[in-house]
């Protein structure tokens, strides 16, 4: 799969903010639509209040955020009057009060009511929060006569009761003074202007030419260790203080302001969004890549700014920089998205593994020559080459052909050894020599078979993902330019490919497993979809039922800002949110907030009759969903038939919103 940018669209993060920030001992909340008056519906409640009160989401949507189902005979009148009276001044209250769960069985709770506002300051939203505080209450009714405690006197059926403080008024039981509300609105991209876009074209272009580094590296590295080393040893180290070159100078500056650029980059998470946050950026890069970086760049040449000798020693660490090269896997993706880069790379990388093996060839030519054993050191390669070109080596070592007729000739052999099996006017006489060549013509016999025989087979097999995706994509731009959609409509088709490609990475599921028996695909389908089938409303179908369901269940994705129903429209299927959240509008006007684990649908599906939607479904996030067309639904249903009935019943409490026209709440 190609690199993507990742998702950019601006997204309204209110309920994942708000499930992160009050997770724990605050995670029993509702929140109400500040901009119905009066009744103050609830939209959205957290996991947290149904296990505290044993309702289920379904049965509380849409009832008021006063919580009347959880009044009971001990609940103070006086208390829930002030409670409407915050409510409708649009500030914020708590007190301490009596509760009652579904069971009938009664607690305190530590309410909190906090307004909400948008980016106009508008308050639409309520959050009011509700604590179980009864074994607190019972063990202050031990202690009443310990000194230093401040009580809250009210009546409540005839009796009065003293009630511990437990928040100061000038605190928040939430802790909004420590960690403000979020705002309920899309969310700007809070980018710093000194973070760099890992897609932006000052980046691209700098890849390029941190990759140009990364080669010159590699070909000048082994260069230096095998043959300037041996020029330094025949000196006596008269030349261990030559200044480095400019290209080695810019280099090393290049991987030290390339270790700077990755600390203020952004990158991709493992969710594909777009990580700008600067303190994550700094710790994903130190995690990762920061410790090859720095072995890479580390400035050998200021050795000669303190005048110190640079020996073979010095030169044989510099080869830590071919660590460089495991930064270029990285990229190999990106760069191998084009069909000529490809070759570029391929040729590359041969050419590299010959020049490797040209240096290693001197260095054990010229390691046979120094050794003066008096059975090897005259018949090596290097010895019959000086004694060709006139220049033979003496007892002093002296002499010998000149560096670069060295190389040339090492490079000769090394390619024609590589690609054949040598023409012998540069042969391996001595037994260190022939090991080596052996070496060679196995290396050389693998890359003309793996890189020369196959290359074309290696890329239609290895790219042809790729080429498919290059395919669509190049198909859907030439769409969007043929018909001239907006720059907004484009966006969107091109994430919402972008992300059904890298969730499938172009696999049609249905196309692959159609051919695999019923047993084999319905098993395989349980397991892609076993995150809704272990919903309560499929705990009592029978495993044939639970198969055939799995059949029909589809996936659908939706960007933020993107409407998956309008009112009015044909209700299609039955929706479970997998991941993301959603708001409900009705009237433009915010009637439920869903999120991960929610249900929308209709709870009318006996008969086959069009039905309407009473409301609009609009993505606040990415959104990842899972669905059953109404269609299909009907026909697994009717084959199993006792099924069917609780089905039907147990929907209607399942359903975190009715989408169907004329379906009146309870409140």
């Amino acid at each position: 799969m190609p690199v993507m940018r990742g998702l950019i669209a601006p997204q309204n993060t209110f309920l994942d903010t708000i499930a992160t920030r009050f997770d724990g001992t605050h995670s029993n909340f509702v929140l109400g639509n500040a901009q119905v008056q009066s009744l103050y519906p609830i939209v959205y409640c957290s996991d947290g209040f149904c296990e505290l009160t044993g309702f289920a989401r379904g049965e509380l949507m849409q009832k008021s955020c006063m919580c009347h189902f959880l009044y009971g005979s001990e609940t103070s009148e006086r208390l829930t009057s002030q409670m409407q009276i915050a409510l409708d001044e649009r500030r914020e209250f708590k007190t301490e009060i009596i509760l009652y769960k579904k069971s009938g069985s009664k607690f305190w709770c530590l309410l909190d009511i906090v307004p909400i506002k948008n980016e106009k300051s508008e308050v639409v939203l309520f959050l009011v929060s509700h604590k179980d505080i009864t074994e607190s209450k019972n063990l202050d009714h031990g202690n009443e006569s310990d000194t230093g405690k401040s009580y809250l006197w009210f009546k409540t059926t005839g009796c009065c009761l003293t009630c511990k403080a437990q928040v100061s008024n000038s605190g928040s039981v939430l802790g909004a003074n420590v960690n403000p509300i979020p705002e309920y609105k899309v969310a700007d991209i809070q980018k710093s202007c000194f973070v760099l876009l890992h897609y932006g074209t000052f980046k691209a272009g700098w890849d390029w030419l941190i990759l140009l580094a990364t080669f010159y590296v590699a070909i000048t590295v082994p260069y230096n260790v095998c043959f300037t080393a041996v020029e330094i040893r025949e000196d006596g180290g008269s030349s261990a203080r030559n200044p480095p070159s400019v290209s080695d100078i810019l280099v090393e500056i290049l991987f030290i302001i390339d270790i700077v650029l990755n600390f203020r980059t952004t990158y991709v998470s493992t969710s594909g969004q777009v990580v700008y946050d600067p303190r994550s950026i700094c710790i994903h890069y130190a995690t990762s890549w920061l410790f090859v970086d720095l072995i890479a760049a580390l400035p050998f040449d200021l050795l000669y700014a303190f005048n110190i000798s640079v020996n073979f020693g010095v030169h044989l660490l510099k080869t830590v920089r071919l660590l460089r090269l495991l930064r270029l896997l990285q990229k190999l993706d990106r760069y191998s998205q084009y069909s000529a880069v490809v070759l570029t790379l391929l040729m590359s990388t041969f050419a590299l593994l010959a020049h490797w093996m040209a240096c290693v060839w001197y260095f054990i030519g010229r390691s046979e020559i120094e050794s003066n054993s008096s059975t090897s050191w005259d018949i090596g390669w290097l010895h019959e080459l000086a004694k060709r070109l006139g220049t033979p080596y003496l007892l002093s070592l002296s002499g010998g052909p000149s560096v670069r007729s060295s190389y040339v000739t090492s490079l000769y052999f090394a390619l024609s050894s590589l690609t054949s099996v040598g023409f012998g006017n540069v042969s391996a006489n001595t037994d260190s020599e022939k090991i080596f060549s052996i070496c060679t013509m196995l290396i050389g016999a693998l890359m003309h078979a793996v890189v020369f025989g196959n290359v074309t087979a290696i890329i239609q097999r290895m790219y042809s993902r790729r080429y498919l995706y290059h395919t669509r994509t190049k198909d859907l731009k030439d769409f969007i330019r043929v018909h001239r959609l907006p720059k907004a409509l484009e966006q969107r088709m091109m994430e919402c490919f972008q992300t059904t490609w890298s969730v499938n990475n172009g696999i049609d599921v249905s196309e692959l497993l159609r051919d695999f028996p019923d047993e084999l695909r319905a098993d395989i389908a349980m397991h892609l979809n076993k995150e809704l089938l272990e919903l309560p409303l499929f705990e009592s179908a029978s495993r044939g039922c639970l198969r055939s369901l799995s059949l029909i269940i589809k996936t659908s994705f939706s960007a933020p800002g993107e409407f998956l129903i309008r009112q009015g429209d044909a209700l299609q299927a039955i929706y479970f949110v997998c991941s993301g959240s959603m708001e409900v509008l009705k009237d433009s006007t915010v009637v439920a907030i869903l999120g991960r684990g929610d249900l929308i649908g209709s709870d009318f599906l006996t008969h086959e009759e069009v039905i309407k939607t009473n409301a609009c479904v609009k993505a606040l996030t990415y959104c990842d969903l899972q669905y059953i067309s109404l269609k299909g639904l009907r026909e697994v249903l009717s084959l199993y038939p006792d099924y069917a009935q609780k089905f039907i019943t147990e929907i209607r409490h399942d359903l975190t919103y009715n989408l169907r026209d004329g379906h009146n709440t309870e409140v």
